[in-house]
């Protein structure tokens, strides 16, 4: 096994609302994908060079939450931009930027939608 993790999904209350979100704090498009069950959008991935991917979903049985898993996004060179970013998307930042020594920064937020998301950059 490469790695454990291969794909993740954020789950959103409101679809548009999130997309913005996660757009205006990373600076990325979010791919719209046909969904019959609701609505999903894939954040970028070089998934043919091994690349991890995932999505954001709106549907039945899928419910933000604060508690539980917390997914690491990519926070570039330096987390401090998306983090920057954040409180004016309507996000909350729970941990602001934080040193984990040679491994280096991490920051949680809740998202739009009520989710715990972290962010890890290596400044």
């Amino acid at each position: 096994m490469k790695s454990a993790i291969n794909w993740f999904e954020i789950p959103a209350t409101d679809f548009a609302r999130a997309k913005k979100f996660y757009e205006t704090v990373l600076g990325i498009e979010i791919m719209e994908m046909p969904n019959p069950s609701g609505h999903y959008g894939m954040f970028p991935a070089d998934m043919q060079n091994g690349g991890i991917g995932g999505g954001l979903t709106q549907s039945d049985g899928n419910k933000p939450s604060k508690e539980g898993t917390v997914v690491y996004l990519n926070g570039g060179d330096d987390l401090s931009t998306p983090l920057s970013k954040v409180e004016s998307a309507g996000g909350k930042i729970v941990i602001p930027k934080t040193s984990i020594g040679e491994n280096g920064f991490i920051a949680h937020f809740i998202d739009t939608e009520g989710n715990r998301v972290a962010l890890h950059s290596a400044k």
